[in-house]
């Protein structure tokens, strides 16, 4: 949440800028750590509770050895664990008497509890399958996963198909688009209808852990490139050429779509920006970096269809989303703008992007 937090923040710069006082003070769960093991094998755990009276973990851990944990100046606590093999550990941290799961854990925006109210969008129709899958990236030097949508009766076919890159927003992974983007059931829908072409949807994990958050924006780009297309277009029957692929991205993953559409617009025909803009607070310097003006006739030339979209005037990113329109104009690159859903920063209004833009894909 704190992280979500901070970018939305950031995103929101321009407003904050005109407004003093409103940004929120950096803390130090912003970079934190919660489980890190030590050069000498014991494992350190850490969460950041300032107000807590006390604070331990519970789990796959040694019984009869409590792991003692004491609060830092800066409202961190921590308590490190000792006799522990290598292996998996289940774990979660008790503050206060109440169990807590781990807000900094890879995993924990999947842990967010999630309601329906209505139909919904399960549907009686075909469904296709939504699996993870684990790839090597060559950016990063790690395992890291994502997940892909396939449509209904995809095992049984030969033919190749289309691919839409589709990443989720700061504070979340790549479960966040399936899980409660409901794409998969969006996608099961529109195909049911005959409202899109078949097609595969990637949704890798954008999320990143570096000590500036920006910084994960070109890391990203490059691990698209050199990894997460390659992997897909290696193990899936597929379409391999520009003009059947796109990318999308809400919040952070618009920027992460832009790093890396703009900065390779042959690899993609379509492009969609959500709820975002070039880099919050130094849009201008952005636009210099890559060359903006001087990219513009090779992005008209290679982008079929370019769009920008909005929650509308709510939307945390709206004004820098406008400013990011000025230079676009500016350039003479053709985009065009859309507000969908009047709903702000939410899945509300992103959901209503993948329903709107979805049937315009590949045609």
């Amino acid at each position: 949440m704190k992280r979500i937090l901070a970018i939305a923040a950031l995103l929101a710069f321009t407003v904050a800028a005109s407004a003093q006082g409103w940004f929120r003070e950096p803390t130090p769960n912003d970079t934190l750590q919660s489980v890190r093991v030590l050069p000498d094998g014991k494992v350190l755990f850490q969460i950041y509770a300032p107000k807590a009276r006390t604070v331990s973990v519970t789990g796959d851990l040694p019984w009869g050895k409590p792991i003692v944990f004491r609060e830092a100046p800066n409202g961190v606590w921590k308590g490190v664990c000792e006799g522990l093999a290598d292996g998996c550990f289940r774990y979660s941290f008790i503050v206060d008497g109440t169990r807590v799961q781990d807000p900094k854990a890879p995993l924990s925006a999947e842990q967010a509890s999630v309601f329906t109210k209505g139909p919904g969008y399960i549907k009686d129709v075909p469904h296709g399958a939504v699996a993870q899958r684990y790839y090597w990236s060559e950016t990063l030097g790690q395992m890291r996963r994502m997940h892909v949508w396939t449509p209904a009766g995809y095992e049984k076919t030969k033919a190749k198909l289309p691919v839409l890159y589709l990443i989720h927003g700061g504070g979340d992974n790549d479960a966040s688009w399936p899980g409660v983007g409901a794409a998969g059931w969006i996608l099961d829908n529109l195909l049911a209808e005959g409202k899109m072409v078949p097609m595969i949807v990637v949704m890798p994990n954008g999320t990143i852990e570096t000590q500036d958050m920006m910084g994960e924006v070109p890391l990203f780009g490059q691990d698209m490139v050199r990894s997460i297309i390659p992997f897909i277009e290696a193990n899936y029957n597929v379409k391999a050429d520009q003009a059947h692929r796109a990318m999308a991205g809400l919040s952070m993953g618009g920027m992460e779509t832009i790093e890396t559409a703009f900065k390779h617009p042959e690899i993609f025909s379509y492009v969609w920006v959500l709820s975002s803009s070039f880099a919050p607070g130094r849009q201008k310097e952005y636009v210099q970096e890559i060359g903006l003006k001087e990219i513009a006739s090779q992005l008209n030339r290679n982008f079929k269809a370019l769009y920008f979209t909005q929650g509308g005037p709510t939307d945390i990113a709206y004004r820098n989303c406008q400013e990011a329109l000025g230079y676009l104009k500016e350039a003479g690159i053709h985009y065009q703008y859309l507000e969908n859903a009047q709903e702000g920063h939410s899945w509300g209004t992103w959901r209503a992007d993948l329903q709107t833009l979805a049937p315009t894909l590949f045609k």
